[in-house]
């Protein structure tokens, strides 16, 4: 068995997707004629993917409007006004906050993973929002007459149902975005936060088998949108050893862009659980330079100094544009990453002998 390699999830929507959005948005198209522009670019997506040998593809998640708040998009009890992150360059986002109850998924991650699964042969690997991120939903002063408890019991009920359905449809994967667990550690140095976090999460795993688990994923990273991080400055030594309690069979790293990635792979060496697999970063998405495939196995074979290959695979730093409105990154070059992340994978393999 060689390296495996994935993508995390999204790669850039083309602009007549994201004039879709918009028309639809402001009552220019129906939800039909959204439908289609949406179809036309998911095809385009996976046909992309085929082309560049990835041996696992994803749906780009071309149909969400963001890859955090995709299952609740649409529902009547949000509002404006919500936990605001803000990103390094200056630019923020915001999330809205629940106004009432019972907490319930307006969209379903099975659905995009069939209508990707009905355009190719190859596995398909399906990113869903882990429970962490959902979490922040709720306000701090509270809902009259829906607690905290009955939120948090109702968002692990809706969470592992989500997994759960694309487990049963045949993913090859389910990934869980966990890019709030370094921004934690800004919000609460402590690591308080992070720690609820874990707990809340493990909440949702702990009700699924080893077997399932093997294929259940944990991506981590500083954010990435609009080419900025919102938690670079925090330091994995502080995150890590936290983030491995998770009980997920994968966990996706974030490495690529890390000052020091000697460093980081030390502390992945001396925290990864004994029955998970670590996929390392390879491509950095918000530097506009295409990565050679040269460089793509340099890295590989830096990390297998570090870790044994049968417990390493290779994946992108972060998605292209996790928010549909980040144009920062063409999906030119999106692709052409993906590409020499797959190449380069393949010549680190070829150079380990495997």
């Amino acid at each position: 068995m060689g390296i495996p390699t994935e993508p995390i999830g999204s790669v850039p929507r083309p602009a007549e997707l994201l004039k879709g959005f918009q028309d639809h948005a402001e009552g220019r198209i129906d939800a039909a004629a959204l439908r289609a522009l949406t179809d036309q670019a998911l095809a385009d997506t996976v046909s992309r993917f085929e082309a560049t040998g990835s041996p696992v593809v994803t749906d780009g998640e071309q149909d969400k409007p963001s890859f955090l708040t995709y299952p609740v998009a649409g529902i009547p009890d949000l509002a404006a006004g919500g936990a605001v992150v803000p990103f390094a360059d200056g630019h923020t986002r915001e999330l809205p906050v629940l106004t009432s109850g019972p907490f319930r998924y307006s969209a379903h991650a099975v659905d995009l993973l069939r209508a990707a699964q009905q355009l190719t042969a190859l596995p398909v690997k399906q990113p869903v929002i882990a429970p962490s991120a959902l979490a922040l939903l709720y306000p701090a002063d509270g809902i009259d007459g829906y607690s905290r408890d009955e939120f948090v019991a109702d968002l692990v009920n809706e969470t592992e149902a989500d997994i759960r359905a694309c487990l049963d449809a045949g993913a090859a994967v389910v990934q869980l975005d966990f890019t709030e667990g370094r921004l934690s550690l800004k919000l609460d140095p402590s690591g308080g936060l992070l720690r609820d976090f874990v707990a809340l999460n493990n909440a949702v795993l702990d009700r699924f088998s080893a077997e399932d688990r093997a294929r259940i994923g944990l991506h981590t990273c500083p954010g990435g949108d609009q080419d900025s991080t919102h938690s670079a400055d925090v330091d994995y030594a502080d995150l890590l050893p936290d983030l491995f309690r998770i009980k997920a069979g994968r966990f996706y790293v974030q490495l690529a862009s890390e000052p020091d990635r000697r460093r980081v792979l030390g502390i992945i060496k001396e925290h990864l659980p004994a029955d998970a697999r670590v996929f390392i970063g390879v491509t950095d998405p918000i530097d506009p330079r295409v990565e050679t495939a040269e460089e793509v196995r340099d890295r590989v074979l830096e990390a297998a100094e570090f870790l044994p290959v049968d417990r390493l695979g290779t994946c992108d730093d972060c998605g292209f544009a996790p928010f549909a409105d980040d144009t920062s990154t063409s999906r030119d070059t999106a692709f052409a990453k993906i590409a020499a992340r797959v190449e380069g994978t393949r010549l680190a393999e070829a150079a380990l002998g495997i």
